[in-house]
């Protein structure tokens, strides 16, 4: 019990630092904006709002300047089931790549801004 008092304390922390030392949006053209979106159409990032490796791929989000849909697994039970049953285990972050019919989990936040670093850059 105090374990998790104090884990979510530190992540309320860590959320409130990064509030304070947002990083600035990558600035394109129109048409880099609309490419850079596109690369990441039908993505979406599963994630608990106060883990510090959530926040960090957030961050990273944030600076790219792309829009990825966002599901907390804590608020709505039904995507903590989609990313067991699609992802096959509860670990945040995690990157649901979508191309066509083709779906793809990632894990590690490390490796989802490499790769998301990679589809915008």
């Amino acid at each position: 019990m105090l374990l998790k008092i104090l884990r979510n304390a530190l992540g309320l922390i860590i959320v409130f630092g990064n509030w304070l030392t947002k990083p600035k949006r990558v600035q394109r053209s129109t048409a880099d904006q609309e490419l850079a979106q596109n690369a990441v159409a039908g993505h979406s990032l599963y994630q608990l709002y106060a883990c510090p490796f959530c926040v960090k791929t957030r961050r990273a989000l944030h600076r790219l300047n792309v829009d990825v849909e966002i599901r907390d697994i804590n608020r709505d039970p039904a995507h903590r089931t989609a990313l067991e049953d699609g992802g096959g285990r509860v670990k945040v972050p995690c990157l649901r790549i979508q191309n066509g019919d083709q779906v793809q989990w990632m894990y590690e936040s490390n490796d989802i801004i490499e790769y998301l670093e990679q589809r915008v850059a």
